[in-house]
């Protein structure tokens, strides 16, 4: 049997939830703590809080851009 749409909604929710705590705690607290407390140890070096996010902008912004552009070659076709 398939997941139900709420099953799938929680746990969507669950794992935005997990990711937004996560970066935040990562780019926005981890600053604020002395470089040799044990919390660093969780995370990736700081530069990476700013290279994934660009990174998936990039992807998304490409994927995006794809889509429109063989929409627009299919429509020409068309004609």
């Amino acid at each position: 049997q398939a997941v139900s749409d709420k099953a799938l909604g929680s746990l969507m929710l669950l794992v935005a939830s997990v990711v937004f705590v996560y970066y935040t705690t990562w780019a926005l607290v981890l600053p604020f703590l002395p470089p040799d407390n044990a919390v660093h140890q969780y995370f990736l070096p700081r530069e990476w809080a700013v290279r994934i996010p660009a990174l998936i902008l990039l992807l998304g912004l490409s994927a995006v851009g794809a889509f429109v552009s063989t929409v627009m070659i299919r429509e020409g076709r068309k004609r």
